[in-house]
């Protein structure tokens, strides 16, 4: 499992616009916050993606973007982002590449289970590429808000201190 420190294993997969996402490129531009859930149409994922996605502004002042990683394919997502009016990057991940070098692939188990799933998961990768948290017992309820004190504690924008959390040149 991976952890605090670690470095966040990159990985190219395409995007509900079937555009490549590459994480190594998107860490350089800033905090990437990888939410791996379990399908589109699952309740709580809808929940949880709908929650990230009106956050999307606090994210983006904490320097931060919310990037989705799910078994589904390409044009699920995109009709799942436009249903549901998302404004978070869908990535399609059918083969499990990410699934499994984020440790969060599971597979089918018993008789009620015939396809692979996915433990709903966040982690927060920085500029350097390093896990910076990694939370593999997502609870739905409050996550976004937890994930979201994070980045605020992190930045050091949480009680009015304007210091952030920056690249070093």
């Amino acid at each position: 499992m991976l952890a605090s420190g670690h470095p966040a294993p990159n990985f190219c997969l395409p995007d509900a616009d079937m555009e490549t996402f590459e994480l190594a490129s998107a860490w350089q531009e800033g905090i990437v916050v990888l939410h791996f859930f379990l399908h589109d149409s699952m309740p709580l994922s809808v929940k949880q993606a709908i929650s990230f996605s009106d956050h999307e502004e606090d994210f983006r002042r904490c320097g931060a973007r919310v990037v989705g990683v799910s078994l589904d394919d390409c044009l699920t997502h995109a009709e799942f982002r436009d249903e549901h009016g998302l404004a978070l990057q869908l990535v399609s991940d059918e083969d499990g590449e990410a699934c499994r070098l984020y440790h969060v692939w599971q597979d089918p188990q018993g008789a009620s289970t015939v396809r692979p799933t996915v433990q709903r998961s966040t982690f927060i990768v920085g500029f350097d590429g390093k896990v910076l948290h990694a939370d593999y017992k997502v609870d739905v309820r409050n996550h976004v808000e937890s994930i979201l004190e994070f980045l605020q504690t992190l930045s050091g924008r949480k009680n009015g201190n304007r210091k952030e959390y920056r690249r070093h040149a």
